[in-house]
């Protein structure tokens, strides 16, 4: 395939579909999976979860309306940088940029190894090979990817109604047995101590909820290669939003109600305990091979998603212009091969955890500094508003609150990851200044 020269531009293929795929299909992934049992151990109250599941959902939307205004007023592949550094400067820019590039390509590796995880359980060789299984699955997505992006188009819109049609019938399984019963199927666990309910322990609650959120601003790093963002991306926010936030309920809500509070509380794949319930020894196959598809159509979205970060830096000059390189396909080959080339070594070196756990507070203080734009870019006359932003300031300013409490409360359980973000900012804060200053030189 050859390659466009660098700046020919992305192209403008993607519409609405699209738009709302890769949100939901990013965001619906192998943390619904596990979340349920972990969440309901951490605050042991069947109605503080569910609560906790809706504050999530209404957390993501109010994220939305903000994100709405921000991306159609700019609208420009790259994600969170676009706006922060547009607002606040290059070295915040950069420091966005970097951080959540890190932590897309962290969790690129933890979605291949997760996928050739839940294989294993099915097939005895992956399981003898899972690092090579994993570097096999990333570089499937990878080179389905690298064949254009109408390629990655179709494989999101199909894995996502995939996705969708299968935890519906996963739901309707779990109501149409009698309550309880798959609580007598399951296997016999030691009751969990349970825990103070305490306003740290909500707000580490939330902040676990919001993670399994995570991804719900994907279409915004596609907004540069939409035919029409100014109405698809506010469009595709919240639909998307709407849509995950009623699979979350109804998925956490069907658990409760199918299994005992308690085997919740211990199982980290509860919904393995309702199939087998309802469908004996295949159970175990069914919930392998949905846990995969999730991790597949997530993988396809961040694959997708990671290389905009690199080509958004280096269309302002704050990375390598070898990173503009586009294929006939509409793909950003270089900035594509270099995040999968990063994310081979971390697959068999286990550091994904690792970064990812690290990254946890940086995408936080990322997020606020993306809510700070938002207050910055507001007062730029020079900009188009095709959506506003609903309860200006009161709304914005009340979900950057909740962004704050959450880095405050991660930081608060984990210090390390507050001392790491301290260092990433002190070293990007002159960085991005010495690059602005190289950059301006340049245009005068």
């Amino acid at each position: 395939m050859s390659e466009t020269a660098i700046g020919g531009g992305l192209q403008k293929h993607l519409g609405l579909p699209f738009a709302i795929a890769v949100c939901v299909g990013t965001v619906v992934g192998t943390g619904i999976m596990r979340a349920p049992g972990e969440i309901a151990n951490l605050v042991p109250d069947p109605t503080i979860v569910m609560l906790l599941w809706l504050a999530g959902g209404l957390y993501v939307l109010l994220m939305c309306n903000v994100a709405a205004e921000i991306s159609s007023m700019i609208p420009r592949s790259g994600g969170h940088y676009i706006p922060v550094r547009e607002g606040l400067g290059d070295s915040m820019g950069l420091l966005v940029g970097w951080t959540f590039w890190i932590a897309f390509v962290a969790v690129n590796a933890a979605l291949s190894i997760a996928a050739a995880d839940f294989l294993g359980t099915i097939f005895p060789w992956v399981a003898a090979n899972v690092e090579w299984t994993a570097i096999t699955v990333l570089l499937c997505v990878t080179a389905l990817n690298w064949a254009g992006v109408e390629e990655g188009r179709w494989m999101q819109i199909g894995s996502t109604i995939l996705k969708i049609v299968l935890l519906v019938a996963v739901v309707i399984v779990a109501l149409v047995i009698p309550a309880g019963f798959a609580a007598v199927e399951a296997v016999p666990v030691t009751a969990l101590p349970a825990e103070p309910i305490s306003v740290l322990t909500i707000l580490v609650g939330l902040q676990f909820v919001v993670a399994v959120y995570d991804g719900w601003y994907t279409t915004i790093y596609f907004a540069g290669e939409d035919r029409d963002p100014a109405r698809n991306i506010p469009r595709s926010l919240f639909q998307a939003g709407v849509i995950v936030m009623l699979i979350y309920l109804a998925v956490n809500w069907a658990l409760i109600r199918a299994l005992d509070f308690e085997v919740l509380r211990n199982s980290t794949l509860p919904m393995a305990a309702v199939i087998e319930a309802a469908t004996g020894r295949w159970g175990n196959v069914f919930v392998a091979l949905l846990a995969t598809l999730m991790a597949l159509g997530t993988l396809n979205g961040c694959i997708m998603s990671t290389p905009r970060i690199l080509y958004g830096l280096a269309e302002d000059r704050l990375f390598l212009k070898s990173a503009l390189k586009i294929n006939r396909g509409g793909t950003p080959t270089v900035a594509l091969a270099a995040g999968t080339l990063i994310s081979i070594p971390l697959i068999f070196s286990g550091g994904y955890v690792f970064v990812f756990r690290l990254m946890g507070a940086l995408t936080l203080f990322g997020t606020c500094l993306y809510l700070l734009s938002y207050f910055a870019l507001r007062r730029r006359a020079d900009l188009p508003r095709h959506y506003r932003a609903r309860g200006h300031p009161l709304l914005p300013g009340f979900v950057l609150l909740v962004n704050i409490a959450l880095v405050v409360a991660f930081v608060v359980s984990d210090w390390v990851s507050g001392l790491f973000m301290l260092g990433l900012i002190a070293i990007c804060l002159p960085v991005g200044i010495h690059l602005g200053r190289q950059r301006r030189a340049a245009e005068s």
